[in-house]
């Protein structure tokens, strides 16, 4: 059974010492955000899926087998923050993770964060982003955001109780908690 935490103040001291942290959740949701700012704030490897796991240029997706040979090298390190959702690799991530933490925002403002980044950055590539992979919306993107809570919560909590006895998972579900967890970890949002 995965082992929810319900105050921050929980989730705080445990991140603090952490050498291992998975951020997971839907797209436009905050998650990078969150993940650049505490990799930089304890001194943890920013590793970004989209960027050194699932993407080649163009939008070519990595071929699965390649995926895992690159996840396995990166969970060796001592120190690491992995800001990717893919459930294909909690089993190799999720037993040696110190916290997991779910960014589970409300489909529209994950909906919002997307479009608006989009707007922002349409045609260039984001820093977490493989390079040759520009910003761009399309209905089955946005429709994967819709539909991601209800696809794919159930996926991870399944995840967490196969492959995450015992590690901690800290749920954010609005900004305000966001702030909140920011604030006690002394980090500016």
């Amino acid at each position: 059974m995965p082992h929810y935490l319900d105050r921050a103040e929980d989730a705080a001291k445990i991140i603090a010492s952490a050498k291992r942290i998975m951020v997971v959740g839907c797209s436009g949701g905050g998650k990078s955000t969150l993940s650049q700012k505490l990799a930089a704030a304890f001194g943890l490897r920013y590793i970004s899926m989209d960027r050194e796991i699932f993407w080649l240029p163009g939008w070519q997706a990595r071929p699965r087998e390649e995926q895992r040979q690159r996840i396995a090298a990166i969970i060796t390190e001592e120190r690491w923050l992995m800001d990717g959702s893919n459930p294909s690799s909690f089993d190799m991530r999720l037993p040696i993770s110190d916290i997991v933490l779910w960014v589970r925002m409300p489909r529209w403002l994950c909906l919002w964060g997307v479009i608006s980044r989009a707007i922002k950055g349409y045609g260039k590539a984001r820093p977490e982003m493989a390079e040759g992979c520009p910003e761009r919306i399309d209905v089955d993107f946005l429709r994967y955001i819709w539909n991601f809570e209800r696809r794919h919560a159930p996926i991870f909590e399944q995840n967490f109780a196969l492959f995450g006895q015992g590690v901690p998972v800290f749920q954010l579900k609005s900004r305000k908690q966001f702030r909140h967890l920011l604030d006690l970890l002394h980090i500016e949002d």
